[in-house]
């Protein structure tokens, strides 16, 4: 570009791409819908549940053209929000399904949307891509993804596989924070990840009618367009315009090698850090790393609640055509109860046990991964299972309804055994002027989460590290030795400290003390606005040094 338009001669302190026409190059599979088809009918057929492949597809057909549709209609909403994957599964893509046939599927909703993804479409990274990501790394320009998604999950599996993740220090994706573009916040959230604002943010996307919109609404110092499938043909005119519109992000390069940093006198203040110095040196930590339960959350024991949970469990099941088995005068309730209970204690006394990797031989629980239970595994074969002699379909057709599926029903899971109840502590640690720069993270592990169960290296990274973020210098504070503590050390967080109170009673967590160093805190203490005693050098509570 012979003259770029000031915005863009002005360098940024962060660039935010979107994924699909900027980052990636996506082309439809001729076959991707028929192979999605048969991979429902395989997972149906699992389940118990004959279904063919040509209503299948037709359901599919008619679920993408509707959810066109709709996403066109999101964009002209000023703050729009995400839907759910439950409900795309339930009004959108399986909607002409039966009832049984539909509840499967929306139990395993966010597993069938990351798989359709790469079924559906090719991705090949973009020309200029690599260059770009490359120059900003060595300007010292901070990179975030922003992007409009269906599966997060897919799009990270698929920046991984590129091999561009270690240039991203964010990765926003609108189904794992609930709204979408033109949702100015879209862009605001990666930019405070960030560490900066959207006025030092170029924003680069290639539709005008959600891209540049957001942009716009954000308030970025820059917004470019690379040319992609729908870049001139938005669904309707579009008032906005972009700062520059390019062929491919090649023509990014030189535009961001060029430009010149801002001077302070003619832009926002940025947002600034504490002095490096600061960190880690007078015991501020660099990141300050949660736990949820028994750390951000208290909770107390609700019998009533359970038995709710039982009680949907129950319902669950019948839609999905296994009901209970009945016994006589007993209610469902009774019956979901019966089929839950056994199966706690198990999955209460394996998040204590050191396990090695799935698949793995030989790896020790210090350092190694403790996957934790897919659904397949939290729910089926459990002791006194009523439903063991059910067989493997019943089984997994049980697990995607449920487990799955109740981060959006009504009665949650974790709220079945329990009430929680925010601590308050932990608020005006928060919001204490000693503990203002650290940033801060929740790394927790469920039974609905299959990913990775603590111990393991990654729960104890934020999701999106923040500025300059480093294990060494960060602190993580749970309540389980045998878990929160190892899975500090395993992922070279310089200081655990456990808070009394939660899940592990006294005596386990002085045994910590004095026990195996991958279960060791750092510190130990009663409340957790203790911490700001030893951010301020205060008397420590009790230490391994002082045992």
């Amino acid at each position: 570009m012979d003259h770029p338009p000031p915005p863009l001669l002005r360098r940024p302190e962060a660039l935010l791409l979107d994924f699909g026409g900027v980052v990636f190059q996506t082309r439809k599979r001729p076959d991707g819908r028929a192979d999605v088809a048969r991979h429902l009918h395989g997972v149906l057929a699992r389940a118990g549940h004959d279904v063919a492949v040509g209503p299948l597809r037709d359901s599919l057909d008619a679920g993408l053209a509707a959810l066109k549709d709709w996403k066109n209609a999101a964009g002209r909403r000023r703050t729009p929000a995400e839907l759910d994957h439950r409900t795309i599964w339930t009004d959108f893509l399986a909607s002409d399904l039966d009832a049984r046939a539909r509840e499967v599927l929306a139990g395993d909703a966010a597993g069938l949307l990351a798989a359709m993804s790469p079924l559906l479409s090719e991705h090949e990274v973009r020309p200029g891509v690599r260059d770009l990501l490359a120059v900003a790394r060595d300007l010292g320009v901070r990179v975030g993804m922003v992007s409009n998604a269906h599966s997060g999950r897919s799009h990270r599996t698929l920046v991984r596989d590129a091999g561009l993740e270690e240039y991203f220090d964010v990765q926003v994706y609108s189904d794992e924070v609930g709204i979408r573009k033109p949702h100015p916040e879209m862009i605001g959230l990666a930019a405070r990840a960030l560490g900066t604002v959207p006025e030092r943010c170029w924003y680069v996307g290639d539709t005008q009618d959600r891209d540049v919109v957001a942009g716009r609404r954000a308030g970025v110092g820059a917004v470019a367009l690379t040319r992609h499938h729908h870049t001139d043909t938005p669904p309707y005119p579009v008032r906005d315009r972009a700062d520059a519109v390019l062929d491919t992000p090649e023509g990014l390069v030189d535009l961001l090698r060029h430009s010149r940093p801002a001077s302070g006198a003619s832009s926002p203040e940025p947002v600034r850090r504490p002095p490096a110095a600061r960190r880690g040196s007078d015991r501020l930590p660099g990141a300050l790393l949660l736990d949820q339960g028994g750390v951000v959350v208290l909770s107390t024991p609700t019998p009533d609640a359970r038995r709710s949970f039982a009680e949907s469990v129950a319902e669950r099941l019948g839609r999905v055509g296994y009901a209970t088995p009945p016994t006589p005068s007993t209610p469902s309730s009774a019956r979901g109860a019966s089929a839950t209970a056994p199966g706690r204690p198990h999955v209460r006394t394996r998040g204590r046990s050191p396990r090695s990797p799935r698949g793995s031989s030989g790896a020790t629980w210090s350092g190694g991964t403790c996957p934790s239970p897919p659904a397949p595994c939290s729910w089926p074969s459990r002791p006194s299972s009523p439903w063991s002699t059910r067989g493997p379909r019943a089984t997994r057709s049980r697990a995607a309804a449920s487990a799955r599926s109740w981060s959006s029903a009504p009665t949650a899971r974790s709220r079945s055994r329990s009430s929680p109840t925010p601590c308050a502590a932990g608020r005006r640690v928060r919001s204490s002027p000693a503990s203002a720069s650290p940033p801060s993270s929740a790394p927790t592990s469920t039974p609905t989460n299959s990913a990775a169960a603590n111990p393991t290296p990654r729960p104890s990274a934020p999701p999106s590290p923040p500025w300059a973020w480093t294990p060494p210098t960060s602190w993580f504070v749970g309540d389980k030795p045998w878990r929160d503590t190892a899975a500090a050390h395993a992922g070279g967080v310089g200081t655990a400290v456990v808070v009394r109170g939660g899940s592990a009673d006294d005596a386990e967590i002085d045994a910590a003390l004095t026990g195996p160093p991958e279960r060791r805190p750092a510190h130990v203490i009663d409340e957790m606005h203790d911490l700001l005693g030893l951010w301020a050098g205060a008397p420590l509570p009790l230490t391994p040094s002082t045992t």
